[in-house]
């Protein structure tokens, strides 16, 4: 038994060498990566959704933050910080001192906001970063409200590359400390009014927050009926935004089973079976992601009564008698423009989804759905010609693939569009919606061939008609 001891000891022990070889050669760290704080909302975008498209995530003109603050591309937007930080100053009469305390008090609070550590330094290089650029952006957006004249705002093309730039996820400040600073600017200013100099000092009096400020500066992107959001917790502008699209009512995440709908399903097949895709306008401004399947309850029982075969043909009918829109199945999809920066605003929206809101994925499930809904060209067509996509860029085809790549690489597990994907595959499924798919392909496809359906129906009716006339009138 000693023997046998001594040997499993000898064999141990050359295992734990042999595993001590293996961590030289391969080189372990002892050096543990650094923590996520609770804190944490601002990420590098995961490199499997950046390889996709890297420029999507990456801002052209300035520069916000620590991510790409070394950029030699931005020098010449730091001229415009440092401007601008010189009006702050002389709008507010607060003196630099006290603006920097105020960020270097929050500094290891601000440093844990993003995914990636940051140097704080002694020389205070990173309060002094955080501090320029928030004071570029309070005032940028004062000088908005205010409506003055400003270099920026007399060169749109630079302007609305500052916008485009601001809703980077990568290109992002704490709203926590853009607030505390505008803030403080409000406290000790007695009223709205030129001072001695003829600088314009900061309203004390029935001041606007800074989160309303950032709503019209980012008005473009907002389309909710509600403005009051006083009370909404805003952790930067790129969760502003989803905000915007995602404050829909009803909305109920579920589990992502993979089969809320079928792969198979795209816009012109729905179509062809029936459906009728009806845009909710603009001046409706319901909200992004708020699609609705509306059907008639006699439909469900009775699906003979689609007649979105004979309006198909005979689109005079529904003038001439508006309740026969009612007897056929209609998707409901507000307007969404597709524009040059469509794909960076949805990219970024995503990739904050894929980090900070993994089982809250609202934007995801809408892209999801478009994929779904857009297979090919002729799809993109459709939803053109039902007016539920403004096409900006020109070619159809450019945004079947902007929209078919939107999903690439990203990971899904809870969905908002479960009871929406049940009744559209419910629908599709139904072997009756699939006859008349068939009928409405090849005996309705147009009014003449729709008529000349009509007409032989007629006429085989009559003819059976004066077959069976005299037994019926001699009976």
């Amino acid at each position: 038994m000693e023997k046998k001891d001594s040997d499993s000891i000898i064999c141990i022990g050359k295992e734990l060498d042999e595993c001590e070889h293996l961590f030289a050669i391969i080189n372990i760290s002892s050096e543990q990566p650094p923590p996520k704080w609770p804190e944490c909302c601002i990420y590098r975008v995961p490199k499997n959704l950046r390889k996709i498209n890297e420029e999507a995530y990456t801002p052209k003109l300035i520069s916000i933050g620590p991510f790409h603050h070394s950029g030699n591309e931005f020098k010449d937007m730091e001229k415009h910080k440092v401007r601008h930080f010189k009006d702050f100053l002389k709008r507010t009469r607060k003196s630099k001192e006290d603006l920097l305390e105020i960020v270097k008090v929050d500094k290891e609070k601000i440093s844990h906001c993003y995914s990636e550590d940051c140097i704080l330094g002694s020389d205070n290089h990173f309060v002094k970063m955080i501090l320029l650029d928030a004071i570029f952006i309070i005032e940028l957006f004062l000088k908005l409200e205010d409506e003055e004249e400003d270099y920026i705002q007399l060169n749109p093309w630079m302007s609305n590359g500052i916008v485009n730039d601001l809703i980077l996820l990568e290109n992002q400040v704490p709203f926590f400390i853009l607030e505390k600073l505008y803030m403080f600017a409000l406290n000790d200013s007695p009223s709205y009014n030129y001072g001695e100099e003829g600088d314009k000092q900061i309203v004390k009096q029935d001041a606007p927050s800074f989160l309303r400020l950032s709503c019209n500066f980012f008005k473009y992107y907002d389309k909710r009926k509600d403005s009051i959001i006083d009370n909404k917790e805003v952790k930067h502008f790129t969760d502003l935004l989803r905000y915007f699209f995602c404050s829909v009512p009803g909305l109920q995440m579920k589990p992502n089973k993979g089969d809320d709908l079928d792969s198979r399903i795209c816009a012109t097949k729905l179509e062809d079976a029936g459906l009728k895709f009806k845009v909710v306008g603009k001046n409706d401004r319901r909200l992004l992601l708020d699609i609705r399947f509306v059907m008639n309850p006699c439909l469900r029982n009775f699906p003979c009564f689609n007649l979105s075969w004979l309006l198909a043909c005979l689109p005079c009918l529904k003038k001439t008698f508006p309740r026969l829109e009612r007897m056929q199945p209609i998707l409901e999809i507000p307007v969404i423009v597709i524009d040059d920066n469509t794909e960076v605003t949805f990219r970024n929206l995503i990739a904050l989804e894929q980090c900070h809101y993994p089982f809250q994925p609202y934007i995801c499930n809408y892209a999801e759905l478009l994929d779904y809904l857009i297979n090919s060209e002729k799809d993109v067509d459709l939803l053109v010609e039902k007016r539920i996509i403004d096409n900006c860029i020109g070619s159809n085809e450019a945004v079947a693939k902007l929209i078919n790549k939107l999903c690439l690489e990203i990971t899904v597990p809870q969905t908002c569009y479960s009871d929406l994907g049940k009744d559209i595959n419910t629908y599709n499924e139904n072997p009756w919606n699939r006859i008349m798919a068939g009928m409405k392909s090849k005996f309705f496809c147009d009014f003449w061939r729709g008529a000349a359906t009509t007409f032989a129906i007629f006429v085989t009716l009559d003819q059976i008609w004066g077959l069976v006339r005299p037994f019926v009138i001699n009976k």
